[in-house]
């Protein structure tokens, strides 16, 4: 729905166990730019991609995504391009809200693409993961800041990962014009345009978890206080970000 300070839009996304080895959506409805579809899956997962169906978000809006897994099913959710968070007719800022619960013995792979923030864009983000002690889940973020050849609008990003009710992991990072002193210093980004990082949660970590360690130049992994693990990673650009975190999970995957 479209008011004067800008758009408001919910999509939802449920995933079940369809009782023949598969998993089966029960819920998939999107409303203004947000159109989420089922697209083909692989085994017993189900995928589906978000497609931006218009613009945005642009200042004023407010965006929400809802996803849920249901115990023992299976889904993978992706998005057809980068979201670009542009300025709008509003001075107000946009905010794109992100809700996942994920059941025990369910299992989620959240791999969106980029979120571009463009100069003199606004935007508030919040990505907040329920999950069951017997879940699974793979989420990555990635923020590039500004296009080529342009400063970054303004950007808060906040991520919270809570298991069996108590919580892993909750950071906030804010850069961009009006964000506090210091982002783009060393103790920051150190001049990067391109941040990002992978939450794996698994059971398997409660037995084992991964040490802490650089991966290379630029990502390091953290083990977090519950079966979870967290790989942070900086790059110039999108490209190499993407590798980073993409290497990361490789070797995160094997041990």
């Amino acid at each position: 729905m479209r008011t004067t300070s800008g758009v408001r839009a919910t999509a939802r996304v449920h995933a079940r166990r369809d009782g023949r080895g598969g998993t089966c959506l029960p819920v998939l409805d999107g409303e203004g730019p947000l159109a989420p579809r089922r697209t083909r899956g692989t085994g017993d997962e189900a995928r589906v991609t978000l497609v931006g169906a218009m613009s945005g978000p642009l200042g004023g809006d407010r965006l929400t995504v809802e996803t849920e897994v249901g115990e023992g099913a299976r889904l993978r959710v992706g998005s057809a391009a980068a979201t670009i968070a542009l300025p709008g007719q509003t001075k107000e800022e946009a905010r794109y809200d992100v809700r996942i619960t994920v059941a025990d013995d369910g299992e989620l792979r959240w791999l969106p693409e980029q979120l571009i923030s463009a100069g003199g864009s606004d935007l508030y983000v919040t990505t907040r993961a329920d999950l069951a002690p017997g879940a699974r889940l793979v989420l990555r973020e990635e923020q590039v800041l500004g296009r080529t050849g342009e400063e970054p609008g303004r950007l808060t990003s906040r991520l919270t990962v809570r298991i069996g009710g108590g919580c892993v992991l909750d950071q906030e990072l804010s850069c961009g014009p009006g964000a506090p002193g210091g982002w783009d210093g060393p103790a920051v980004l150190a001049g990067h345009r391109a941040v990002g990082q992978v939450v794996v949660v698994h059971p398997r970590y409660g037995e084992r978890m991964p040490e802490a360690r650089m991966l290379g130049e630029g990502a390091a992994v953290l083990p977090l206080a519950g079966p979870a693990v967290l790989v942070t990673a900086l790059a110039p650009d999108a490209l190499c970000l993407r590798r980073l975190l993409d290497e990361a999970l490789a070797v995160l995957e094997r041990d």
